[in-house]
């Protein structure tokens, strides 16, 4: 054989040989993905999709579904995208029903936004899971902004973010920074906020941030002004709050502990720690001996500054505790939402002393709640009647009642009409622990933030910066109704004086305790005014 013929032969060999390694390597190094868009990262699915995939979590695989169908069903008019940026996987049941109520009210929002007005842009909406705690929150903010840069994608908002972590608020300083409006649906703590000023300026932290949901400064006020003074002379209290760095409980701990208590001085605050927001850890034995000491002590009123998890397992120790047959009250902040939702019969029971009595109430300052509005119309017009002689006209009644009820009124009929037309979303919503409602409300907020933008330029679709610029414009005549209470956005794009629904968790005589609603607490002391016109000097 011919040298030239060997050499050849060598090299041909040489570059199949080479072909083949980058070929096995290509395949050992290539992304294990979960779906489009998805890659499985320590045992989770992380990333963005809106095709119906439901990230291994089967509580929400007909409400994923529903979103994709809607999705294709606008694919052909002009849209844009919108993300829900939340954890989606969990080894707890109580958090998976937490992620349905929450994609619930987020499909629920997207059809209604997509019905109303009648006008483009249309939403497409997707999920985006960064992980537990956010902690891959880089990763899929990596995605978004390269979603918000694509001209297929489009994407002009992110909402979500049901916790206030640093990982939380890393993401939406990542996302405000690149000019991607943010509507945050659920997050309580007051660091992750735009400040107002008395001035009417803000001290712009995040530009193009929006919140719904008061900040629990303004929640624990609302639940100043909710009890006023009905009783509180005569109170005892003592703050118990988490020492974890965690953005919610520390918010939460300051604001109760401004609250200017009008009763003889109670103990000393006390405090726990948590291992993190999900795991129990040693909490068991430390509130043992923080219910001894409030024994020992003469309070009556506990204001509670932490989690879900270590709420439940605070309040079943302060009930074994037997102390002269007191009965307490825990007040807490808008995470005791879900406490319900963890609680057994079992747990129920041990909340009861011997006679069937509670010896444990749970307060907090929840979003919303459904029973709100009627309630309260019911008692002011039996008001207005005994003052006037008179019932009311339908001009007499107020906006800040009649509007949230008539929003609500169509979340419903949205309710009604998915189980006409055969939409599975994994349950009938249940509205009580306020999530399906206020997901719901961020999505018709940011579809008329788009719908207002797009009129400045019925031609296009709006950029990032035009849907950002709507948050502080969302007031007065512009106000959003929402099943919550009216929507109406101050210069920081902060919810003013938006109510907070005060909700007790009472166990009943028997079987599984009740959620009542009990009343309505105003930020401000008083209701927001007529057409929720912002005053000047909000602060």
């Amino acid at each position: 054989m011919p040298r030239w013929r060997k050499i050849l032969f060598s090299l041909l060999g040489a570059m199949a040989l080479a072909g083949a390694f980058v070929f096995v390597y290509s395949l050992l190094t290539k992304p294990d993905t979960c779906a489009d868009g998805v890659e499985r990262i320590d045992g989770e699915c992380v990333g963005v999709n809106g095709e119906g995939y439901d990230f291994g979590t089967p509580e929400i695989t007909d409400v994923a579904r529903a979103i994709a169908r809607e999705n294709r069903r606008i694919e052909k008019q002009p849209y844009v995208t919108v993300a829900m940026m939340l954890p989606l996987q969990s080894d707890r049941e109580a958090l998976r029903r937490q992620m349905r109520s929450d994609l619930q009210g987020a499909y629920l929002g997207q059809r209604q936004a997509n019905a109303g007005e009648g006008e483009p842009p249309k939403i497409r909406l997707v999920l985006a899971n960064p992980g537990q705690d956010y902690r891959r929150q880089s990763k899929v903010v990596d995605t978004l902004l390269r979603m918000a840069a694509s001209p297929e994608d489009r994407l002009r908002a992110v909402t979500g973010f049901n916790l206030s972590l640093d990982t939380t608020e890393a993401a939406v300083a990542r996302l405000t920074e690149n000019k991607i409006p943010v509507l945050a649906a659920r997050i309580s703590g007051d660091r992750i906020a735009n400040e107002d000023r008395p001035d009417g300026m803000a001290k712009v932290r995040f530009p193009g941030l929006a919140r719904i949901l008061p900040t629990n400064h303004d929640a624990a006020q609302a639940l100043a002004d909710f009890n006023g003074e009905r009783g509180r002379q005569n109170l005892r209290t003592v703050l118990v709050f988490d020492k974890r760095p965690d953005g919610y409980n520390e918010s939460l701990a300051k604001a109760f502990s401004r609250i200017e208590e009008k009763g003889p001085a109670g103990p000393a605050a006390m405090s726990f720690e948590s291992p993190s927001i999900d795991e129990a850890g040693s909490t068991g034995n430390q509130f043992t001996q923080t219910a001894n000491n409030i024994c020992d002590s003469r309070a009556d009123t506990i204001y509670f500054a932490g989690r879900t998890l270590h709420l439940r397992i605070f309040a079943l120790k302060l009930a074994e505790v037997g102390c002269e047959d007191r009965h307490y009250t825990i007040i807490s902040g808008s995470d005791a939402a879900s406490l319900r939702q963890d609680m057994t019969e079992k747990d129920w029971a041990r909340l009861r002393g011997d006679d069937g009595r509670a010896k444990v109430t749970v307060q907090y300052a929840a979003p919303a709640h459904p029973d709100a509005w009627t309630t309260e119309l019911t008692a002011w017009t039996k008001k207005y009647t005994a003052t006037h002689g008179r019932e009311p006209t339908d001009q007499d009644l107020p906006q800040y009642l009649t509007e949230p009820k008539a929003a609500l009124d169509t979340l419903r009929q949205q309710i009604a009409a998915t189980r006409r037309e055969g939409i599975e979303l994994g349950s009938t919503p249940n509205l009580d622990d306020s999530r399906t409602m206020l997901v719901h409300d961020g999505l018709i907020t940011i579809g008329k933030a788009l719908h207002q933008a797009q009129k400045n330029d019925p031609e296009s679709v709006p950029t990032r910066e035009d849907a950002g610029r709507q948050w502080s414009l969302l007031q007065s005549r512009h106000r959003v109704q929402g099943t919550s209470g009216l929507i109406c956005l101050t210069t920081g794009g902060n919810a003013y004086d938006k109510p907070a629904a005060i909700v007790e968790l009472d166990p009943g005589r028997k079987g599984p305790g009740a959620l009542k609603f009990v009343g309505l607490g105003w930020p401000t002391g008083k209701p927001q005014p007529k057409n929720c016109v912002i005053p000047s000097g909000t602060s």
